[in-house]
């Protein structure tokens, strides 16, 4: 976003075929002071990814954007660079009143910064189906948001909290545990809802 490394520089790859990484720096907590006096602020990781020998969307047919949980300089980049968003939810209540509020800035980044943002999904994350609060919370935000919410559910498990701790994602640090089965069928769903969407975006 400073205009200080070339992609290739910052990009990893993984033992998953096809799948490259570009993990943060430490320096990227000082990115939201270094990015106020800077023209076109909100659009810097846009122009970047963009920029001649950087052109992710050619290199990638994918590309994730990881965003911390505020809203700062740093996820509005974000925002501005993706033409989707997809929405991990917590089945908790207090968890409820952050997506409003994302929801609501979407909305203004929409009409003023990039038009072609949208919601493209909400994925319910670290449910307790044991839990009669979790249950509620789900209901709610199926009730609330419909067929944006993605049918797979990330239940709670202890594999997932394990994988970061061995340095691996849960799908090789155990690909046989619920978890893992979980995100695969994730996986699934959201290839589905992408050639679902492409092909209506080619109906006239």
């Amino acid at each position: 976003m400073l205009g200080l490394n070339p992609l290739d520089s910052s990009v990893r790859a993984t033992q998953i075929p096809g799948l490259d990484v570009m993990p943060a720096a430490g320096q990227l907590a000082g990115a939201e002071i270094e990015l106020i006096d800077l023209e076109r602020r909100e659009h810097r990781l846009a122009e970047s990814l963009a920029a001649p020998g950087n052109d992710a969307r050619h290199r990638w047919t994918i590309v994730l954007i990881d965003c911390p949980p505020s809203l700062g300089l740093v996820t509005l980049n974000a925002l501005v660079a993706v033409d989707a968003v997809l929405v991990p939810l917590q089945a908790e209540f207090l968890a409820l009143e952050g997506i409003g509020a994302l929801g609501n800035t979407i909305e203004r980044v929409k009409k003023r910064l990039n038009p072609k943002l949208h919601i493209f999904g909400v994925v319910l994350t670290m449910v307790d189906r044991r839990m009669t609060l979790s249950q509620q919370v789900v209901a709610d935000v199926r009730a609330h948001y419909g067929e944006l919410v993605f049918g797979t559910t990330i239940p709670r498990n202890v594999r997932i909290a394990e994988a970061p701790s061995h340095g691996m994602p849960v799908l090789i640090y155990d690909n046989a545990c619920a978890g893992s089965q979980a995100y695969i069928l994730l996986a699934s769903e959201f290839i589905r809802r992408r050639r679902l969407a492409a092909e209506q975006a080619i109906v006239p």
